[in-house]
């Protein structure tokens, strides 16, 4: 066995373009499987007989498919609903795929020339992903070899077989991965699209939005008018942005026409004018009339209780 470094020249992706020509048959045994590695290999595996993969179970996970943070720039070609369609057609022409519970420990990689006879094996810290190949820095630590030796290939080619018979015989696995890559070929709506990333940005904040911690209530902020008239979506607003404010120094309240962004504008306005802070608005000339009658002792000010500076 020969160990690869998996970079430079070195790679478990230049391992495989040299075996995988003239092999029929190709034997998996991968925790990931990105469809961006697929991308790289894409052609040398059209040119397979068959494939045999073994994963983890699609219910654990989605088996890194869209990779992670190594991926971003692959990502960012937006070419991963092409790669599902392509992905999922080479499934359904090329591969058996068996499932396991759990995780893999590791990798193992098993090109077979049948007429030949012959087997090159590649273990260790190789997954189909993109740091598994050597596409993207993966794990410095991972140990990655190379079998030298016709004997080393056929007892890798052995365990790989006693791998694959050892698991249920069906085709649920691999309709499991198909039908996970038909979702990111199928179209999104742009509401879903839109609540998706509202999910990713708020997600992990937990408790950080709680009225309680961020609105002083010796300021006095809960008895002014401006306050009252908040609506409770209106009011979570306002908790939000005091909340950035405090945390980052800057926020944008960027809610719909009509919603009331003014109205949280002036609460968040009282809210440190009441902490004795000096407030600057900026806004177009026309609307100066609009901001200014807010501190004026006018019939049209409903706020004039709470005498804005």
């Amino acid at each position: 066995m020969k160990l690869i470094a998996n970079s430079g020249n070195d790679r478990v992706v230049d391992a495989l373009r040299s075996a995988l020509p003239g092999a029929g048959q190709l034997d998996v045994a991968s925790p990931e499987f990105s469809l961006f590695a697929f991308s790289e290999i894409g052609d040398l595996l059209a040119g397979l007989e068959k494939c045999r993969m073994v994963l983890p179970s699609v219910k654990d996970g989605d088996l890194g498919l869209l990779g992670g943070d190594a991926d971003r720039g692959a990502r960012n070609r937006l070419e991963a609903r092409a790669l599902a369609r392509a992905c999922s057609e080479w499934l359904r022409v090329k591969a058996e795929v068996r499932g396991v519970p759990g995780a893999l420990p590791q990798s193992a990689l098993v090109a077979c020339d049948g007429k030949a006879g012959t087997c090159r094996a590649i273990t260790g810290n190789c997954a189909l992903s993109l740091g598994g190949i050597g596409m993207a820095p993966g794990n410095q630590f991972g140990l990655i070899q190379c079998s030298e030796s016709a004997a080393e290939g056929e007892m890798l080619a052995a365990w790989f077989n006693g791998l694959w018979n050892g698991l249920p015989a069906n085709d649920a696995m691999r309709q499991a991965l198909m039908d996970r890559l038909n979702e990111l070929v199928a179209h999104k709506a742009p509401a879903q699209v839109y609540y998706l990333t509202l999910y990713h940005l708020f997600k992990d904040l937990g408790e950080e939005l709680d009225e309680e911690r961020i609105v002083k209530s010796a300021t006095g902020i809960r008895n002014t008018v401006v306050w009252r008239k908040l609506f409770k979506f209106q009011r979570d607003g306002v908790i939000g942005a005091l909340d950035k404010l405090e945390r980052l120094g800057g926020c944008i309240v960027a809610d719909s026409v009509g919603l009331g962004k003014t109205f949280e504008a002036l609460a968040i306005i009282k809210y440190y004018e009441l902490r004795n802070d000096r407030v600057l608005v900026l806004v177009p000339k026309r609307l100066r009339d609009n901001w200014t009658l807010y501190k004026a002792n006018d019939k049209r000010n409903f706020l004039a209780g709470d005498r804005f500076h």
